[in-house]
């Protein structure tokens, strides 16, 4: 049994995503990022970055006591490794996974998160800001659509590159990108959107968080206003 400590954002939904392929049996124990609930005592135990996701195998390969893993990354790269799946065959194909996954962690992940702060949860609009995560997010899409020109998935077969790309484009709207303007990266998109295992991972989501639930003033002072004593 695996513990998903979870809510439904972008990194969250990579593990549901690879959960659900899998059909690993897990649990998910909500943690509510807009109630601080990411900074109770024993969630940093597991997650000391007080952020989620996070995992707790209680039955990792080899045996012994429970394995807990954080970051989002690195979570994939553990199922991958526990279950032999979605990470590549050869040692081209793993490096050209790891590649990617790293692209994502590094780019997509954190620009695209800045392009959502500033358009749609800062306090005032900052039109630099705004304007430089939108180019920025906006080249991050060019550079995913040229790598998936003749390509159905980001290196192949479907792995958990896709899985950890995949969430960060569903906000596209808000993102200001029309993925119109990518068409391998759109069809790309279409795909996995329509798998049975993505599907079943929003549905999930959706049952904890509905998509469309407003964030208040008060959710935001607890996700933005942190600093070292927050920990």
């Amino acid at each position: 049994m695996i513990d998903l400590h979870y809510w439904p954002t972008p990194n969250g939904h990579k593990i549901t995503m690879f959960l659900e392929e899998t059909g690993l049996d897990y649990r998910i124990k909500p943690v509510n990022i807009g109630a601080g609930d990411q900074f109770k005592p024993d969630f940093l135990k597991i997650a000391p970055n007080n952020r989620m996701p996070a995992i707790v195998d209680h039955n990792p390969a080899g045996g012994g006591a429970p394995i807990s893993v954080f970051e989002s990354g690195a979570i994939l790269l553990y199922l991958a490794d526990k279950t032999g799946r979605f990470v590549g065959e050869t040692p081209r194909e793993k490096i050209a996974t790891i590649k990617w996954l790293m692209w994502q962690m590094g780019g997509l992940g954190p620009m695209a998160g800045q392009n959502h702060h500033f358009g749609r949860y800062a306090p005032e609009q900052i039109p630099y800001a705004i304007d430089r995560y939108v180019k920025e997010t906006n080249r991050l899409y060019g550079v995913l659509d040229r790598r998936l020109q003749g390509r159905d998935f980001i290196t192949g077969a479907y792995s958990i590159a896709d899985m950890a790309c995949y969430p960060w484009i569903v906000p596209h709207e808000a993102q200001r990108q029309d993925l119109n303007d990518f068409p391998d990266l759109k069809r790309w998109f279409e795909a996995i959107r329509a798998r049975p295992a993505t599907i079943e991972a929003y549905r999930k989501g959706e049952e904890i968080r509905p998509s469309d639930a407003p964030m208040t003033d008060a959710q935001k002072k607890i996700l933005f206003g942190q600093t070292a004593t927050s920990v």
